[in-house]
């Protein structure tokens, strides 16, 4: 299927610079909906974060999670590694990973929208954090020099990219030598309907971009990395379809059976070889 990456991205910014407006007045928005990272009834962005985590950054940031899993948590971040957080939205999890790497260590946060940018870097004055920068770009054209980060980490944004193959050649470019890849992301099981794959609602919100897991595998191979896995962290039923598809303009009860455990959220780890 054919996708205009430039309609996606823009559509894409205009969602989460709105969505970053609305937590600084009204508190909280998820990839999926006007939830915040507490809404215990949001399949994806529910129950991500344990009490010390979130006791450790601003409730804005908490609030401004959109994403769908804790890569901070399972990247085994090292102090003194530099991280880079592709897509780092109100900015939890780059002020996360600026603890676990200090004191020599620092975190990046790269995002294309001004307002999530701006609500991050008042999150990180309200959180004291000193080892931080977020950048502006695209994780397209990941604004840093090559081999230069030790860790990527995403949360649940390389999938609302048009274009994937784009995003991953440019992780493994600044990736340094024997550098990880781990993200955390939404992906498929088996086929999907043409319906929820065409949607522009449902790109925006995490669902008509995911890629198959074997698609991720490869494509992730191809452009150089090695040890290459992808561990699910949340299968999602029949009734979290129907939360993610009601209001998109889809006819629920066809399309929700069509989808039972086929969306995953999911660890994608890799490796780019050391030589």
């Amino acid at each position: 299927m054919f996708v205009n990456t430039t309609d996606v991205r823009d559509a894409v910014r205009e969602k989460y610079s709105q969505a970053a407006l609305r937590m600084r007045t009204a508190g909280g928005a998820s990839c999926c909906g006007p939830s915040s990272a507490r809404d215990p009834n949001n399949p994806i962005t529910s129950n991500l974060y344990d009490t010390a985590e979130s006791g450790a950054v601003p409730e804005e940031a908490m609030l401004a999670s959109l994403g769908c899993g804790n890569p901070t948590a399972l990247a085994q971040l090292q102090p003194g590694e530099t991280v880079l957080d592709l897509g780092s939205g109100g900015g939890i999890d780059v002020l996360l990973s600026a603890r676990r790497v200090a004191p020599n260590g620092k975190a990046y946060g790269l995002d294309m929208t001004d307002e999530m940018l701006a609500l991050a870097r008042e999150n990180q004055r309200k959180a004291g954090v000193e080892n931080v920068e977020f950048l502006k770009g695209a994780i397209e054209a990941i604004p840093m020099p090559d081999n230069s980060v030790d860790v990527i980490i995403s949360n649940c944004v390389i999938n609302l990219s048009g274009d994937k193959d784009r995003v991953l050649s440019e992780a493994f470019r600044v990736l340094k030598p024997g550098g990880r890849f781990a993200v955390s992301d939404v992906v498929t099981r088996g086929e999907v309907p043409d319906v929820v794959r065409r949607d522009m609602l449902l790109w925006v919100g995490c669902i008509a971009g995911a890629l198959q897991d074997t698609e991720y595998v490869t494509k992730l191979t191809k452009v150089g990395f090695e040890n290459v896995s992808i561990e699910p962290t949340r299968v999602y039923n029949i009734e979290d379809a129907r939360a993610f598809l009601t209001g998109k303009g889809v006819d629920v009860n066809v399309i929700a059976p069509q989808v039972e455990g086929k969306f995953i959220s999911a660890f994608v780890r890799a490796v780019k070889p050391a030589q």
